[in-house]
């Protein structure tokens, strides 16, 4: 739920950028995209588009890799998609209601201030959250694909027990990782390497 040229995510982007093709986009109502974001009612049509937009450009192995919501939006696409080959689920809710909402704690906010990237939230335009939304862990066992897991075990927002109820009910080809430490590219990469 990020502008794709904060530091961390060009980070993570100019990282895989070493070993694979890489396509970042911003959501609607993110960064540079017009419209509102809706919070996944939506966001599954921006996902499409990207996915087009790679396989028109003869791409023939396409992976997701989303976080947070950008995960619970992966995981819905996923399960209605046969357009991709592989997704990596980071963080993903389980359903949009049930996310820890810890904001206060200073957990939430301690990537933005050490980053000096005050303005993250500001960069969102949001539609109200009243919009019907699918929930990943309805969904999730409908993945035909390779699907990897990961959680953190410091993630304020989307605890733990999400990531382990979607990996359960999952019935693709799986695998999962709960990383103790801070994110890093290199932990992302190591993980993916467990399953791709």
């Amino acid at each position: 739920m990020y502008d794709k040229r904060f530091k961390s995510f060009l980070k993570i982007s100019e990282f895989f950028a070493k070993y694979y093709d890489v396509i970042s986009f911003d959501f609607r109502g993110h960064g540079k995209s017009g419209g509102t974001y809706t919070f996944t009612s939506k966001e599954i049509m921006d996902t499409d588009a990207v996915v087009r937009f790679a396989r028109k450009n003869k791409y023939n192995k396409i992976y997701l890799l989303g976080f947070s919501l950008g995960a619970a939006i992966a995981a819905i696409y996923a399960s209605k998609s046969i357009s991709i080959d592989k997704v990596i689920l980071v963080s993903a809710p389980t359903d949009f209601s049930k996310i820890e909402n810890q904001m206060w704690k200073k957990e939430a906010w301690a990537e933005t201030f050490k980053k000096f990237e005050l303005d993250r939230f500001a960069s969102i335009r949001p539609y109200p959250i009243l919009l019907k939304k699918i929930k990943p862990i309805d969904v999730v066992d409908k993945i035909k694909i390779p699907t990897l897991f990961i959680s953190g075990k410091k993630d304020p927002t989307v605890h733990f027990w999400h990531t382990r109820e979607l990996y359960e009910k999952a019935v693709c080809i799986k695998n999962t990782k709960n990383i103790k430490t801070a994110f890093t590219q290199k932990t992302y990469f190591c993980a993916m390497k467990t399953i791709f």
